[in-house]
């Protein structure tokens, strides 16, 4: 295990070691809210950050698996594409954005826009998240074991939601669905993946009621009268 010391080491000289790193175990200490730290990993290594993190920690992450003893700010696992991105405590907005595969872990709460675009990610909050999470969310899963706030799933194409506790409201186009057995099984599969402890029939599924797919004539009404 190779410990590297932001007390010492500049961000640029941390993330060089890093990037071009194709095996093995590293932990960054006195990280001090560093922004984009852990960005563009592209190999089976193991990272593990001894504090709090700023902006796109872990951003760009392929095969790498990150754990951030802490709390993490905007942009958390922004893009990440494989591997796993684990935050001990909150994230700040957009966490998870524009993901496109592994699986990102907020063990406390995340903020708005949680999941934003997200491409085929799964993310895990143990906690809340904010309003406009899931927003335009294309693919892949956004697992709540506390609350979701206003908005949740807005303009949603095929991502599924899961939330355990309550939801301020639900944006254009995202409706309540039925949990089948196959649901049951994918969120038995991710709570133990995210290390979380609840019970998959606890949660209630949101999705997209596909009523923003296609351009209705009546639109053009719509947009005349409003001239």
């Amino acid at each position: 295990m190779k410990v590297l010391d932001l007390g010492t080491s500049s961000l640029r000289e941390v993330n060089s070691v890093l990037q071009t790193a194709t095996t093995g175990e590293f932990v960054v200490s006195n990280p001090q809210g560093a922004h984009a730290l852990g960005c563009g990993l592209d190999a089976p290594v193991t990272l593990r950050v001894e504090g709090p993190v700023g902006y796109y920690c872990g951003g760009m992450n392929q095969q790498a698996n990150v754990l951030v003893d802490g709390n993490a700010g905007t942009g958390l696992a922004e893009n990440i594409m494989s591997g796993t991105v684990t935050v001990t405590g909150n994230a700040g907005q957009s966490a998870g954005a524009t993901g496109h595969g592994g699986l990102v872990v907020v063990q406390g709460n995340a903020s708005a826009r949680c999941g934003i675009s997200m491409k085929g990610v799964d993310i895990v909050v143990g906690g809340d998240v904010g309003h406009m999470s899931a927003f335009m969310a294309q693919a892949g899963a956004l697992i709540v074991l506390g609350d979701a706030g206003a908005d949740l799933g807005d303009s949603i194409y095929e991502a599924q939601l899961f939330v355990r506790g309550s939801t301020t409201s639900l944006g254009a186009d995202c409706v309540e669905k039925e949990v089948r057995p196959e649901h049951l099984d994918f969120l038995a599969v991710r709570l133990a993946d995210a290390e979380m402890d609840a019970n998959p029939a606890d949660f209630s599924r949101y999705g997209s009621a596909r009523m923003l797919y296609n351009f209705h004539p009546d639109d053009v009404n719509a947009v005349e009268a409003a001239r």
